[in-house]
């Protein structure tokens, strides 16, 4: 089985990038052919705040979110920009986790701001930190405007066309490492672009 993880960094919920993942993880499950694969959803504000400010490594509380991540083919990864880079909350998380927990996964960074002048903050705040985890599949960003994500049902026609793009890209990047045989496509592709 193929494993999803989403992980949200924003210490606030609801907000426009938890929605952003939400939608994310909205088109992914409703392809017809996706019972092979598996999305769980990690928002790091739920984890215990003294472990977090206290880089707390080997706190039990841990163990399961670490879990999630090591298990996981895929990550979506999203956070909300201010002052052009991540939040503090997920810098906390990414601080926590083993050196090479990132290698050989397929990494998409989400993003959302209220400026469109954070549009490539990921691409240097949140990449290199990736690659220190072990990262070297990391697909190019999404970043979305905080009034252009709405709900699964009126979101943005741009957002939703760059988002299916960006799904679409993960599940290829994915279908080698799964499919025995690399030359056929995967049929949960054929799909993605007839959500919307």
């Amino acid at each position: 089985m193929t494993r999803i993880l989403l992980i949200g960094g924003s210490p606030l919920h609801p907000c426009p990038n938890h929605t952003f993942l939400d939608y994310a993880k909205y088109l992914l499950e409703n392809q017809s052919k996706f019972s092979k694969i598996k999305i769980d959803t990690l928002l790091v504000r739920n984890l215990l705040a003294e472990d977090l400010a206290f880089g707390r490594y080997s706190s039990p509380a841990l163990f399961y979110p670490k879990q999630l991540v090591e298990d996981a083919d895929a990550i979506i990864i999203g956070s909300p920009i201010a002052k052009s880079a991540y939040t503090g909350l997920l810098k906390s998380f990414l601080d926590l986790l083993p050196r090479r927990i990132f290698a050989h996964k397929v990494i998409l960074p989400l993003a959302t701001s209220h400026t469109i002048a954070h549009a490539s903050a990921l691409e240097y705040s949140l990449k290199p930190v990736l690659t220190e985890l072990g990262a070297t599949q990391i697909l190019p960003s999404v970043f979305a405007v905080d009034d252009q994500i709405q709900d699964a049902e009126h979101s943005n026609l741009e957002i939703t066309i760059r988002l299916q793009a960006a799904l679409q890209d993960l599940l290829q990047a994915i279908a080698p490492s799964k499919n025995a045989n690399q030359n056929n496509p995967s049929p949960l592709l054929d799909e993605i672009y007839a959500v919307h």
